[in-house]
């Protein structure tokens, strides 16, 4: 994928959260983008369009000793299990987590 090609996708996504999603503009159009760091998304049109837009991107590395691909999974299983879950403070998340 081009650099351009890719800034293209960017755009009908702008256009597709503006058209689709009412709390995107309450946000200010705020936009947190995580990808890891291939040739496209590091190129010039990319970056400039990113600017415009204020939007953020956090890169991820590839081979991150952090999270492994390997471990989507385990996160999937996890959301299900807090899907009622709801805590009034983050020490009261904490203490849940250590039980």
């Amino acid at each position: 994928m081009t650099g351009n090609r890719y800034r293209l996708q960017l755009m009908r996504l702008s256009r597709s959260l503006k058209d689709k999603r009412l709390i995107y503009e309450k946000r200010r159009y705020k936009v947190i983008l995580q990808h890891g760091i291939v040739r496209p998304h590091v190129s010039k049109p990319v970056n400039t369009y990113f600017e415009t837009l204020k939007w953020e991107v956090l890169l991820h590395p590839p081979y991150s000793p952090d999270f492994a691909s390997s471990d989507y999974h385990l996160l999937r299983s996890m959301t299900h299990g807090l899907d009622e879950q709801h805590f009034r403070s983050y020490e009261d998340a904490k203490k849940w987590s250590t039980l």
